[in-house]
């Protein structure tokens, strides 16, 4: 059971990092319920030095991922500050991959839309092989600071957890 409680159920497709079970289990302390979606008009970018994508409106795209069912107010919250400055919490309307049915959800979709940093595809397989464990840890980083009475937000975290201006497209340099 989640520590978070919350009365309210929102459904949230998620479409990176948030499709691993493992890193919803750090942020919410449970994983709920979910199941396979697309969602069309949308483009799963890159972003230059982050392990991590952001999705922008394309008429023609279309990016697959999960719906995550019965998320409760206090885990949106909590979502929305992992998410941070960078994504705008948005309704889009899902396709659901097994049954076809049109669900109304939330997603987060990226600020800044002529961002120079964003580029190519992200690939979820790629990101589990390379960058999944170091993810996690930040990500646990991230939840242990947040209950700090000077919490650093996600960004400030992960900034300082990957010490950025030593990286590489988001991941450490050998030294």
């Amino acid at each position: 059971m989640s520590i978070l409680s919350g009365k309210a159920s929102h459904d949230l497709f998620v479409y990176g990092s948030l499709q691993d079970p493992q890193v919803v289990y750090v942020l919410l302390n449970r994983v709920p319920d979910n199941i396979s979606a697309v969602l069309s008009g949308f483009h799963r970018f890159r972003i230059k030095n982050r392990l991590y994508p952001t999705i922008l409106p394309d008429s023609t795209g279309e990016v697959t991922g999960k719906v995550l069912k019965g998320v409760t107010d206090d885990e949106r919250q909590l979502l929305d500050e992992f998410e941070d400055v960078e994504y705008d919490r948005k309704a889009v309307e899902v396709v659901l991959t097994d049954t076809s049915e049109k669900l109304q959800v939330g997603t987060y979709v990226w600020r800044n839309k002529n961002d120079p940093d964003l580029y190519g595809e992200w690939d979820f397989e790629e990101w589990k092989r390379d960058d999944r464990e170091a993810f996690i840890t930040a990500t646990k980083k991230f939840v242990e600071e947040r209950k700090l009475p000077e919490a650093k937000t996600r960004i400030d975290t992960f900034k300082t957890f990957f010490k950025l201006e030593d990286t590489e497209d988001g991941k450490p340099l050998d030294s």
